[in-house]
């Protein structure tokens, strides 16, 4: 082989095993339905050993984009970058371009567990790396409804923040945890007033996890200044002032998941 053959196999070599990396920012894939797509804000970490996929609560909007940042002020869209910075691909799904809102009724159907594989997927082929959801809130029935249809060879584990708790409708106590056999750990503000979202029925979900190899119940106590509604994003709901603190929580047991 000549010199510069053998240059072009390795050329060819590296490009090949290196993962595709999409460009970091503000992208959107296709939503399955006719004209309609879902916006992903995506941040890569050629390092990181895992993928979070960031399902916020609310309705599950980007924001005002400025300077091809979604303004969300979403516990999990505004902490993106924290995430980041402890050493993972990140990417924040926001709600399709089709929909005016995403209620806990519509999380749980089909549809949305479609549009939630979809970024699965994407995931997988753009990093290559086990897959965590994390969600909060609203997203909180989101990810469990996904981690629950998707199962333990797509969803990799999962992080439930200020779940709602409603054990008889769409909430996270309604749904069948004890299908869910991937390690799961649920993080609750001590004191969170959002009546939909109760830390001590956050604890109690923990029960029904009855197939997963490690769970944990993390109650958070600090922060400051709250404001707003109880059940929004400035308030003990959505770790006001303790947002990196509340991160390092939850990566540090990603890391290392542990009872």
């Amino acid at each position: 082989m000549s010199i510069r053959h053998g240059i072009l196999a390795l050329l060819a070599f590296f490009f090949l095993a290196s993962p595709s990396f999409a460009e970091d920012g503000l992208i959107t894939i296709d939503a399955g339905r006719k004209d309609a797509t879902i916006p992903l804000f995506v941040l890569s970490q050629p390092q990181a050993a895992k993928t979070l996929i960031l399902l916020p609560g609310g309705g599950g909007d980007t924001g005002k984009i400025i300077s091809g940042q979604p303004g969300s002020t979403n516990f999990l869209s505004r902490s993106r970058e924290l995430f980041q910075a402890q050493g993972f691909n990140v990417i924040v799904m926001y709600r399709a371009s089709d929909l005016d809102d995403l209620d806990t009724d519509y999380r749980v159907t089909k549809p949305h567990i479609n549009e939630i594989e979809r970024v699965v997927q994407f995931a997988k082929k753009t990093f290559k790396k086990p897959i965590w959801l994390i969600g909060t809130s609203r997203g909180t029935v989101s990810a469990t409804a996904a981690a629950i249809a998707l199962g333990a060879s797509n969803v990799n584990g999962l992080v439930l923040t200020s779940s709602v708790t409603d054990f008889k409708k769409n909430g996270i106590g309604s749904q069948a945890l004890e299908q869910l056999k991937i390690p799961v750990l649920i993080v609750h503000h001590h004191n969170d007033q959002c009546r939909i979202c109760v830390p001590s029925e956050a604890f109690k979900a923990i029960d029904l996890l009855k197939a997963s190899p490690v769970k944990k119940f993390v109650e958070i106590e600090g922060g400051s200044n709250p404001t707003g509604d109880p059940c929004g994003a400035t308030h003990w709901h959505g770790y006001i002032n303790y947002e990196a603190e509340t991160v390092n929580t939850i990566t540090d047991w990603i890391k290392h998941p542990s009872k």
